[in-house]
């Protein structure tokens, strides 16, 4: 599902002394609290113990001498520090520009050249050096190849891939739905090459139809398994480089039948394994051998829901989920069996398990640092719209709150990867983000100097935070934005604002609310946002999974029963309420016009997921089950189900070129609509994703398309 970026980071620009450092840009270096800042061009690394001094490693003019042109999109650094790749002329992928070129830059000499020659141009995916820093690796077209830093030659070491076989990357599905993009790890002594191996041959292809780049239309196919369909087989292979021979890993079950999402080396012959089974409610750690590829299963897990390995809410992609302490002897791990998320540390046989946060309240886990065995962990025990640093030490397991009280709101944090630093962004509904560069021993800010100050949102409208309970007892959080000149004696048009499935919440203490309503506040309008039960918010484990099988049915109900309670207060005009959701949103604003027409009278609809047995496996079978188990629930919770009950006015918006939430969603529900005679407004954007932004002039179109239908069919102002 569609993932919104929740957090907005606003620009921060601060001058110290005569160097002006932009806290939004700041690059961690690994293994150290030192970070770099792209100048213009230049490139200079700060060390956060002493930030007066600077050191400019790498200026544009010695970039000009060795041919580099382009952008500076990230940089990838060896071991000791002294040599870099630099990403640049990057494309798409999936959701992210993962394929581009790199340039290998000696820090030392100067000197540089592009890496890759003779391969396609801007096909290098993932490049890495080894750990002794002489040879790179990377992916190109499926194929992973390495590259000998020194002479440039260039060893294929897979020769299989192609459209179906994918080796050092994943599927769309895979990224989309289990965060996995980069699918190859050196060894730490650089002898061998773990990596994922991706056989779509068995997965169907869904046919996307462009009718507009060519005299004749073409079809454009994504490997795409949908919901009952058995995921792409998966295994992992260890190439030795001495021979280029690939050992694969002999982990248990079948390769189409089990996902196998995080793997990480331990030393140079031992590697861990993450296992989740076709249902995602059992997971299983293996430890592998990388020469015999025996795999021996050290612990497992089990739920009556689904577990999630990682927080899908974070938007992190690759991260390993255990954290190794104790000299490697044991690892982190976070687990919701006892009702909470909680960080559990699991002795490296697997035999030992002990609770570390020992709260009653959920505890997300961020960062580790080994020197004083810390903890840090984002939890919010009292208010579920906001988020706030912890830490618990290993050893006492005492718990406290690091973010200053003076920091109310939304927290978030960029650790260094020592985890001794990080800079802190804060926020909340009537504070713009604000940040600084801190210590995380005492939470003491290093940077800037000036004391903390906080500015309030020039906005044309207010926002605040509220409750309410339903009729079943629930009681929802929600985020209400007003006009400015509000007058609590006439009464207003009440716009509501839905996700509801378990990638995303929207009732969060942030300053900003949804674009397309937020246009609309001013002229007049009332916007809700709730976050219904299902959402992944801080409330406990039996919140969250209470949507299990339930998809498109128990949120469809919450948000409607708060709605009830909402239109009794006296300001709300009832005769004029609307709802919008976009993609997991856009289907419940499909089921709520549907099934309550006596509340929501118009409703806007963009890429919305109309039949439950249209979207993904990965995805659909984890929150739903199998649809061969629970095909009545799959049948209730489709919109296309309810078409027939149509009252209000819709109008319903999809881009053919979605290749997430498939424009096939749109014709059926048309069909649907057509057939029970039901009237309503459509916008088709050509070839556009499921993000709808391609193309000159789409955006505001679809801003333009938006805004006239509210004004036509739910007016503005008090009366």
């Amino acid at each position: 599902m569609n993932r919104f970026v929740l957090v907005a980071f606003f620009f921060v620009n601060i001058v110290f002394g005569q160097v002006s450092l932009d806290l939004n840009r700041l690059n961690w270096l690994p293994e150290s609290h030192k970070f770099w800042v792209n100048y213009g061009g230049d490139l200079v690394i700060y060390n956060a113990d002493e930030l007066d001094k600077k050191t400019v490693f790498l200026t544009k003019e010695q970039l000009k001498v060795i041919g580099f042109e382009g952008r500076i999109e990230s940089i990838v650094w060896n071991t000791k520090q002294d040599k870099i790749l630099i990403y640049t002329h990057s494309q798409r992928v999936w959701r992210a520009n993962t394929k581009g070129d790199y340039w290998f830059v000696d820090l030392k000499t100067k000197k540089g050249r592009q890496i890759g020659q003779g391969l396609d141009k801007a096909s290098l995916m993932f490049a890495k050096f080894s750990s002794d820093g002489n040879s790179i690796a990377y992916v190109s077209k499926h194929n992973i190849y390495t590259e000998d830093v020194t002479s440039g030659v260039i060893t294929q070491l897979t020769f299989d891939g192609n459209d179906k076989i994918i080796n050092g990357t994943f599927d769309w599905v895979y990224e989309e739905e289990l965060m996995a993009r980069d699918g190859f790890r050196w060894s730490p002594d650089g002898t061998q090459i773990a990596f994922w191996r991706v056989d779509a041959t068995e997965t169907k292809f869904h046919l996307m139809i462009n009718n507009t780049d060519a005299l004749y239309p073409f079809t454009v196919p994504v490997e795409y398994p949908k919901a009952g369909e058995k995921p792409s087989a998966v295994k992992l292979g260890v190439i030795t480089l001495a021979d280029k021979k690939v050992n694969w890993l002999k982990i248990p079950g079948e390769a189409d039948n089990n996902y196998l999402p995080r793997m990480q080396w331990l030393d140079s012959t031992e590697l861990m394994v993450v296992q989740l089974n076709r249902k995602q409610n059992q997971v299983a750690l293996y430890r592998c051998n990388s020469n015999s590829g025996l795999a021996n299963k050290i612990y497992q897990e089990s739920s009556n829901t689904w577990i999630d390995v990682f927080d899908s809410s974070a938007g992190k992609y690759d991260g390993f989920p255990c954290v190794f302490v104790d000299s490697g002897k044991s690892f982190l791990w976070s687990s919701e069996t006892d009702g909470w998320m909680h960080i559990y540390k699991i002795s490296i046989d697997g035999k030992k398990k002990e609770l570390v946060t020992k709260v009653n309240f959920d505890t997300y886990f961020l960062a580790y640092n080994k020197n004083i065995k810390s903890i840090y962990h984002l939890s919010s025990p009292t208010d579920a719209t906001q988020r706030y640093l912890y830490e618990t030490n290993l050893n006492t397991k005492k718990t406290k709150r690091l973010t200053p009280q003076v920091f109310d709101g939304t927290n978030t944090y960029s650790f260094s990867s020592d985890a001794l630093y990080a800079v802190h962004f804060n926020s909340n509904i009537n504070r713009n983000s604000n940040s600084r560069l801190l210590s995380l021993e005492g939470h003491k800010k290093i940077f800037p100097k000036e004391i903390d100050f906080f500015v309030t949102p020039k906005r044309n409208f207010s926002l605040e935070k509220f409750k309410v309970t339903t009729a079943d007892g629930v009681e929802l959080d929600g985020i209400m934005a007003k006009p400015l000149n509000f007058d609590a004696t006439k009464k207003y048009p009440l716009f509501f604002y839905v996700y509801g499935e378990p990638a995303a919440s929207v009732a969060n203490d942030v300053p900003y609310f949804n674009g397309f309503i937020s246009n609309l506040i001013p002229q007049g309008y009332i916007g809700i946002a709730l976050d219904n039960r299902g959402t992944p918010i801080m409330k406990g484990a039996e919140w969250r999974k209470s949507i299990y099988k339930n998809i498109g049915i128990i949120n469809t109900r919450d948000q409607a029963m708060a709605a009830k309670e909402i239109l009794k207060w006296h300001f709300i005009d009832t005769t004029r309420v609307a709802v919008h959701g976009w993609s997991g949103g856009g289907a419940v604003t499909l089921n709520l016009l549907f099934q309550y027409p006596e509340i929501y009278k118009t409703g806007i609809a963009i890429a919305a997921v109309t039949d439950q047995h249209f979207y993904d496996n990965i995805y659909t079978e984890r929150y739903m089950g199998l649809p061969s188990e629970n095909e009545e629930a799959y049948i209730k919770a489709s919109p296309v189900t309810h078409a027939k009950k149509l009252k209000g006015n819709l109008l319903y918006i999809h881009g053919t070129g979605d290749d997430n939430v498939h424009y096939k969603n749109a014709e059926v529900l048309i069909n649907e609509l057509i057939k029970q005679d039901k009237v309503f407004d459509l916008m088709i954007y050509p070839n556009r994703s499921h993000s709808i932004n391609e193309g000159s002039g789409t955006r505001k179109h679809l801003t333009d398309t938006f805004m006239k239908f509210i004004f036509e069919y739910c007016p503005p102002g008090a009366k």
